[in-house]
């Protein structure tokens, strides 16, 4: 097998003309990977500050409620005069009370523990 000559192995010069073409790429190239880079740093940026200020996800719990070491939380719901509770449902803070009211309507109260207020009553009627 013959070899090729030395002279051949060689890389020609490229003609000044494709010389300058290539500069013009490789300058392109940098100027658009920098802009690339610092666009990902500035969205990476703008996600830790949005996390950080987010809001918390889950509203505070009963649990998280300060009451006294060796005491248990206490209060009064009021409801209207001869009203009977016929079921309830806590969620979180907040409990629901089912309730017949003395004229034989039925309502429906929500009463929120943390700020020890009622925050809604609903009636409930048939059409």
């Amino acid at each position: 097998m013959a070899r090729p000559d030395a002279e051949e192995d060689q890389e020609k010069p490229l003609d000044p003309e494709v010389e300058k073409m290539r500069g013009k790429l490789v300058r392109f190239m940098a100027i658009n990977l920098g802009l690339l880079l610092l666009a990902l740093m500035v969205v990476i940026a703008a996600i830790v500050y949005k996390a950080r200020k987010a809001p918390p996800a889950n509203p505070p719990l009963a649990g998280d409620i300060q009451v006294p070491a060796g005491e248990p939380l206490s209060g009064d719901i009021v409801l209207p005069v001869g009203a009977k509770v016929v079921s309830q449902s806590l969620s979180g803070n907040r409990v629901s009370i089912d309730a017949e009211l003395a004229d034989g309507g039925r309502a429906i109260f929500v009463y929120d523990i943390a700020e020890r207020r009622l925050i809604g009553q609903f009636a409930i009627r048939n059409k």
